[in-house]
């Protein structure tokens, strides 16, 4: 009788055909998440607001990662800056600053693979608690909850190589003359 999970082939063994084995599989585990950093100021309750209101919200993102001194271990802060403008008179209704990290064990993705990995998949990871986070405590701030709509991580990682690419050219966009 053989064995199905290995086709009859001992356990362990190479294939036979001489091809390759194929490489580990990417392994990665959620170790811890926390709020590194939590500000709210609700500008309404402090200075008052007078007329007509219509919120717009403005949200910013930036994120970081940084290796750990464990083996395979990393940390990726995902930065949220949330204010909200009156569009009426462009006076701020409020601001919510929130740093949230995890820390992420990581194993078997290539070296040259791994940044782009740590700013892509790792705040995909995170994003559904941020999100939670985040309306709690604009509701407690005493504002209707903000549902903030998912973010293109991988759009905001092209970005990001955009921007140093053009820094690493003086700084300036393409076509414009120097001063």
């Amino acid at each position: 009788m053989t064995d199905d999970t290995t086709n009859g082939a001992p356990t362990g063994a190479q294939p036979a055909d001489g091809q390759q084995a194929q490489p580990p599989a990417v392994r990665m585990n959620i170790l811890a998440q926390y709020i590194r950093d939590l500000s709210f100021e609700n500008i309404v309750a402090q200075k008052g607001i007078g007329g007509e209101v219509a919120p717009e919200m403005q949200v910013q993102v930036s994120l970081d990662a940084r290796k750990r001194p464990a083996d395979h271990q990393y940390e990726v802060i995902c930065k949220y800056r949330v204010n909200s403008v009156n569009s009426n008179d462009k006076s701020t209704m409020f601001l919510c600053e929130l740093d949230y990290a995890g820390v992420f064990q990581i194993e078997g993705v290539p070296e040259d693979q791994l940044h782009p990995f740590l700013m892509i998949e790792c705040p995909r990871m995170l994003f559904p608690f941020v999100r939670r986070v985040l309306a709690d405590i604009i509701r407690d701030g005493g504002f209707p909850p903000f549902n903030m709509d998912p973010i293109d991580f991988v759009a905001l990682y092209r970005q990001e190589l955009a921007r140093r690419a053009q820094q690493a050219q003086g700084g300036r966009p393409e076509g414009q003359p120097l001063s």
